[in-house]
């Protein structure tokens, strides 16, 4: 018999299921630790911007990361949340209040603990051969494409990201007009994060609420505006990368389809242990061998969006 403990060894000379190679894999990559809240932003429409202390996980992080945090004492189940930023000893996430667990995160103070589980999953990878990198967030998938446009700023010179982020509620920051002009796109079409401003990343907002500033349409409908402008020599240099709602992240895979483009999707999935062992996040992907159900939380929550069955 193949041994189903979590020792990982392979008794009685069965063959080492994927899944025993999937928990050896992720062996010292994942961390518990006591992490203090240095700080809480609040923000309309019920979102928080969150700072923890946790150096372990913001050594091992990467873009695409996220973290298992607990809410509060009273509550046995973690919820994820995406890492938005790291510094030498800290984590940031953003999130938004649905149900009561987030509501009960908004209600920490800084100097409260809350115990973090991380960092988790695949992450994005990026390609040095397509440096023009088009980022895509919806609502709460900000976090993923700022985390992504703070490391290529810090990485190379080379990388010349564009974001395009979106929401259907305020922004969970102050809107700023940009002055970094992106060819092909609206002068009207001007608000931007201060965030990545400061950083000199082109960014530019979207939403159907009418917003000052911000594109009227979907995210999608501002970046294939942007790619149309592309010649072919331009459009081989373009990657995708996206993170938000289901619905929002097959339009983007569709849209990058269309103009041929690689692309990458973070997906967003209910998680019950968040380490691989419920597979209650599991999502059907087209392999070479056919389809096959992977999870979220360690397989992914990056893919390639050619491979989804959406």
């Amino acid at each position: 018999y193949g041994c189903t403990r979590s020792c990982g060894q392979n008794h009685g000379g069965a063959v080492t299921t994927a899944a025993q190679k999937q928990a050896q894999a992720n062996r010292d990559t994942i961390f518990v630790q006591d992490g203090e809240i240095l700080s809480i932003e609040a923000f309309a429409g019920d979102q928080f911007i969150m700072r923890i202390r946790a150096p372990k996980c913001a050594a091992a992080a990467e873009p695409g990361s996220f973290v298992h945090l607990t809410c509060d004492d009273s509550l046995p189940m973690r919820r994820p949340l995406s890492i938005m930023r790291v510094g030498d000893d800290w984590i940031e996430i953003l999130y938004k209040i649905v149900g009561q667990g987030l509501r009960l995160l908004s209600q920490k103070k800084p100097g409260d603990e809350v115990s973090v589980l991380g960092p988790i999953g695949q992450p994005f990878r990026m390609s040095a051969e397509r440096p023009n990198t088009l980022l895509i967030g919806g609502g709460v998938g900000i976090p993923p494409m700022v985390y992504i446009a703070d490391w290529l700023r810090q990485s190379a010179e080379d990388w010349k990201p564009f974001a395009i982020l979106g929401s259907e509620i305020p922004f969970p920051f102050e809107l700023q007009k940009s002055s970094l002009r992106i060819s092909g796109v609206a002068d009207e079409v001007s608000s931007t994060m201060p965030l990545l401003e400061s950083w000199g990343i082109p960014t530019r907002l979207t939403s159907l609420q009418g917003y000052e500033g911000c594109h009227n349409g979907y995210v999608t409908d501002l970046a294939d505006k942007w790619l149309a402008t592309l010649s072919a020599e331009e459009l081989a240099r373009v990657e995708v990368f996206a993170c938000g709602p289901t619905p929002m992240l097959k339009a983007v895979a569709e849209l990058a389809a269309r103009y041929d483009l690689p692309c990458q999707v973070s997906l967003e999935e209910f998680m019950a242990c968040a380490v691989g062992g419920c597979a209650g996040c599991a999502v059907k992907i087209v392999t070479p061998d056919g389809e096959a159900m992977k999870r979220v939380c360690v397989d992914g929550p990056v893919f390639d969006a050619a491979t989804v069955a959406w």
